[in-house]
């Protein structure tokens, strides 16, 4: 296992997806470009396409082609996000973590938002496929929006030094998502970086938390910038032993 580095340089994205995908993708890439001093970029969930169940196929096909480019785009930083697929019959919303020219680790939506009618144009994923995933000597893990309520994997995302939650987390519950994220923080005793959408009913609330509690948000900016410090998670592991 490698030495895990002392701090990470982090940009967390606070973005409107548009009617048109190419024109989210080039966002993005500017946004990976002006940011390429950052470990850790993460785009809020299916930022590319929007949740367009109008034209899932035509959502799934871009949205390959836009990973095609995305893997030969990002080298040196790591890239969250998650995009609408096409898996035999079904569609998925899949997040993947991009590094080094390649997918380095994927998981799909386990837990699907009835009221926004997922559960009617996704198949749910395998809830053990959500765990702890390490790159270069950090343990991270991945929770999808929705995902963030359910305590029960908060357990099996234990042990993990960065959470990141990309989300697509409406206005009306905005308090829920910045609540639960905190409370995920302190609890794991980790980092929560959370990318959530700035559509005009979506809540923004964009943060990267300390394992503290403490945010950093601004709901007036399109990238929410911060910084990891490890040695902040241990001296809090220390400090309040869970065992």
């Amino acid at each position: 296992m490698l030495a895990k580095p002392k701090t990470l340089e982090v940009v967390t994205l606070q973005l409107p997806s548009r009617k048109r995908y190419q024109e989210n993708l080039d966002t993005l890439l500017v946004h990976l470009e002006n940011h390429r001093n950052k470990h850790l970029v993460v785009a809020p969930e299916v930022f590319l396409t929007g949740l367009d169940y109008a034209h899932m196929t035509t959502a799934a096909k871009f949205s390959i082609n836009a990973l095609k480019t995305l893997k030969k785009e990002v080298y040196e930083q790591i890239v969250v996000l998650t995009l609408v697929l096409e898996e035999g019959d079904d569609f998925v919303n899949q997040a993947v973590v991009i590094h080094k020219h390649k997918i380095i680790h994927k998981q799909e939506k386990v837990k699907l938002f009835k009221l926004g009618d997922e559960d009617l144009y996704f198949r749910a994923g395998k809830k053990k496929k959500i765990k702890p995933f390490e790159i270069e000597g950090v343990n991270y893990a991945l929770l999808i929006c929705f995902e963030l309520r359910f305590k029960d994997l908060w357990k099996q995302v234990e042990g993990a030094d960065v959470i990141i939650v990309p989300a697509r987390w409406g206005k009306l519950r905005k308090n829920h998502l910045e609540i639960l994220s905190q409370a995920l923080a302190v609890m794991n005793q980790c980092y929560v970086v959370v990318s959530n959408s700035s559509d005009v009913d979506m809540a923004s609330s964009s943060a990267i938390i300390a394992p503290t509690g403490a945010v950093v948000m601004d709901d007036k900016q399109d990238a929410i910038e911060g910084t990891i410090d490890f040695r902040e998670i241990k001296k809090m592991r220390r400090y309040i032993v869970m065992d």
